[in-house]
């Protein structure tokens, strides 16, 4: 069955949904702080998204439009969930992007019910297939990595550190945003790890050409042409 991101911070109603969505047979994902959504939405490509309006950090309608910014994760079915009721309330988050809304309080069968219609109505979202940054190419469906023809052999993390930086290059990744994107919210892990991950994606790449990961002192890594800022 289908994954889906529930994404609520209203402790009582995220376990209600999983809940039942699990007993649909549905496989669930839960987020309740706004600013963490678009790492999740990446690392896990889920197939339909619960959005609550009203979150910390970002809003429903914030992240909708994110979402839709992104060529990957665009055609995610997204339906929001709010308190609000207004018709231009409605009319904003379905040109934010969402292809639903349903008003609190809802009944749990008529959201399952807009759950499995609008899986209906998805597309088949298939990833991009091969990523590319000047000579380096990522098959992320064989999950191969190449450089001017040459196999350049990674490990599961360095690997996941270069799907990240060559999906956003010139963005600068904080050490803590790539912390939780690669090893997930539930597991400690010092932050000074990501630099020894660094070091290896580097020398692998680096044998068969110039470095284009590019250090930024205090913030973290991003791949790019530019000088190295140490």
């Amino acid at each position: 069955m289908a994954t889906v991101l529930v994404v609520e911070d209203e402790q009582a109603l995220a376990l209600m949904l999983k809940y039942n969505l699990e007993k649909e047979g549905y496989t669930v994902l839960t987020e309740d702080r706004g600013n963490k959504v678009l790492g999740v939405v990446e690392k896990n490509a889920p197939q339909l998204i619960l959005l609550d309006w009203m979150l910390p950090e970002l809003s429903g309608v914030e992240i909708c439009k994110l979402i839709r910014s992104k060529p990957d994760i665009k055609q995610i079915p997204i339906i929001m969930l709010t308190a609000k009721g207004q018709e231009e309330d409605k009319i904003k988050g379905l040109n934010a992007g969402a292809d639903d809304y349903v008003t609190k309080p809802f009944s749990i069968p008529e959201l399952m019910a807009r759950v499995k219609a609008n899986l209906r109505r998805a597309p088949e979202i298939v990833p991009t297939k091969i990523l590319t940054y000047e000579d380096i190419q990522i098959d992320v469906v064989q999950r191969k990595v190449s450089r001017q023809g040459n196999y350049v052999h990674l490990g599961p993390t360095e690997f996941r550190l270069l799907k990240i930086l060559m999906q956003n290059p010139g963005k600068v990744f904080s050490r803590e945003y790539l912390l939780k994107t690669v090893w997930g919210n539930n597991i400690y892990v010092e932050s000074r790890t990501i630099d020894v991950h660094i070091r290896r994606l580097r020398k692998a790449l680096n044998q068969f050409g110039p470095d284009y990961i590019r250090t930024v002192r205090a913030t973290g890594y991003s791949i790019d042409k530019n000088e190295t800022i140490e």
